[in-house]
């Protein structure tokens, strides 16, 4: 995602963030190596949006902050399987780099989201 088409919609972004993962798999054969790191990539990916969706709704500020740190969790765990996914399937890194960059956004997004929730203090 180019700075020009950036969307500020976090409940979206997570969203079309899942999706480029579900999008960036369907382009991977499965193998041996390919079906455990495309579940686990898959699960994180697709775990972030609902994970912001359901803080959405938090009914506390504790399970706001509880949900938020899912998702920096989640977001930080896709970076390392797409790591993964590379390593054992060079032809996708262009496009991996560009979920990578996007995961790493959004850790810093759910970073700042969880620093500003607890009163400043730091969580990175």
């Amino acid at each position: 995602m180019n700075e020009s088409n950036k969307i500020y919609d976090l409940e979206e972004r997570t969203a079309v963030f899942g999706e480029s993962v579900l999008k960036l798999v369907k382009q991977v054969k499965m193998g041996d190596y390919n079906k455990s790191i495309i579940s686990q990539l898959i699960r994180s990916a697709t775990s972030v949006g609902a994970n912001y969706m359901e803080a959405n709704g938090a009914e506390s500020k504790k399970d706001f902050i509880h949900k938020i740190s899912i998702c920096k969790k989640e977001a930080r765990e896709v970076k390392y399987w797409l790591r993964m996914l590379v390593r054992v399937n060079s032809e996708v890194s262009d496009k991996a780099r560009l979920i990578w960059q996007e995961a790493q956004e959004l850790t810093l997004i759910f970073s700042k989201i969880l620093i500003s929730s607890k009163g400043n203090k730091k969580i990175i």
